[in-house]
């Protein structure tokens, strides 16, 4: 069975056909600003393994690891979807985790971009610590 999410409106619904690569909550400022001053949440799969219906729009620009990343959001109401690396190729999809259907399906598992997280912010001691951006995905 696929794993199923979407927009806060529904005019967005995605279906992704391959297990987690992993989760992670990032808080470099780009993520800060998109998620009104918290970390996103963001679980990795295979790009090819994910199938988006609805209108999108997409924003790209150069985030702080000097990679080219576009973000996709719902054109209704706003809602971030997704955000994947555009240059270089090859890396995971990230799905917000608060769009999946089962936000269970895969907790964070690191924290990468600490040293961005504002001083009051609610990091999980129990979880390793990236400075910036995170490690490779195996």
């Amino acid at each position: 069975m696929p794993h199923v999410g979407g927009c806060l409106c529904g005019a967005v619904r995605y279906a992704i056909s391959a297990e987690p690569q992993g989760a992670r909550m990032c808080w470099c400022r780009d993520c800060q600003r998109i998620a009104s001053g918290s970390a996103t949440v963001n679980v990795l799969f295979p790009e090819a393994a994910v199938a988006i219906e609805g209108e999108l729009e997409s924003f790209s620009m150069i985030a702080d690891s000097g990679n080219t990343v576009e973000r996709g959001f719902c054109k209704a109401c706003g809602a971030q979807i997704y955000s994947r690396t555009v240059s270089p190729t090859g890396l995971p999809m990230r799905i917000r985790a608060g769009t999946l259907d089962d936000p269970e399906l895969a907790p964070p598992t690191a924290i990468i971009w600490a040293d961005s997280a504002p001083s009051w912010a609610p990091i999980p001691e129990d979880l390793p610590r990236h400075p910036k951006g995170p490690p490779p995905v195996s």
